[in-house]
């Protein structure tokens, strides 16, 4: 199970209480003229239309797991990939290819557990390479497609702010013969565009730029997989593959060293 990332929530809430404070250092007696129900339901309302239009069906059902993700800490571990692609190139050096199938059951991962079933069965490097890379293509664009919407949502915000701005504008035109009405009707119609800016700038792009992230690190892991399931099916020594991953740590450094199979397990 997957640890929860704080900074999302955090962040979200950081910023909306900095706003909040901001309004009632300057006026805590009119801070409540700020809410308005009206302009809430003109922008999420709005918003949910445009994404009803925008995508399918299926794609929809999938945006609240695509939120969920925003709120998951990334817990794969390169150093710990490194360290089970040493332990399965030592026993393949030792007892074949063919006794890496002992390990597949203890492998959580099932990118790695695929790669190494694909040199278990005998398949050609090249092979494997185009059937992994195949996997990666197809993560990727999965992932661009949620946090497609997450950005739409980015986008449709401050426009439905705005259309609500100008709905309160015509509204606040058709009492012009009543001067006291038109201070409190220009609040009321500027804060459409308050919270659209605000959901747009605080919540969605953030978290869409989040998803990016997420994806771009989970490309990268993945493709460490793929070195480490070549160098495995190439036959290549256990130090050899090391040094050959070690160089997607940071800094390119690895502290530990090749030892005995068992040390490396067991961490002696």
């Amino acid at each position: 199970m997957r640890k929860r990332d704080l900074l999302t929530p955090a962040g979200i809430t950081l910023g909306f209480v900095m706003i909040m404070l901001a309004i009632i250092a300057q006026d805590s007696d009119h801070a409540a003229s700020f809410l308005d129900i009206s302009s809430i339901f003109i922008v999420i309302g709005g918003v949910v239309a445009s994404l009803l239009i925008n995508f399918k069906r299926e794609e929809l059902h999938s945006l609240l797991p695509v939120l969920k993700e925003t709120l998951k800490k990334q817990d794969q571990s390169l150093t710990e990939v490194l360290q089970l692609f040493v332990k399965l190139s030592e026993r393949a050096r030792r007892e074949g290819l063919l006794a890496l199938e002992k390990d597949l059951d203890e492998v959580e991962d099932p990118f790695i557990r695929k790669g190494v079933s694909l040199v278990v069965d005998g398949m050609e490097a090249e092979m494997i390479t185009e059937i992994m890379n195949a996997e990666i293509t197809a993560l990727e664009e999965r992932h661009y497609r949620g946090r497609m919407m997450i950005e739409k949502c980015g986008e449709y915000a401050p426009a439905w702010g705005m259309i609500g701005t100008l709905v309160g504008l015509v509204l606040m035109l058709t009492t012009l013969e009543n001067p006291a009405t038109l201070g409190p009707s220009m609040a009321v119609a500027l804060l459409t565009t308050l919270y659209g800016t605000v959901l747009a700038h605080l919540v969605f792009l953030p978290m869409a730029g989040k998803l990016e992230n997420k994806t771009e690190a989970e490309i990268f892991t993945k493709q460490i997989i793929l070195e480490g399931v070549i160098s495995i099916q190439s036959g290549q020594n256990p130090r050899i593959v090391e040094e050959k991953l070690s160089a997607f740590l940071p800094n390119g450094k690895y502290t530990g060293r090749v030892r005995s199979m068992e040390d490396k397990v067991h961490g002696a």
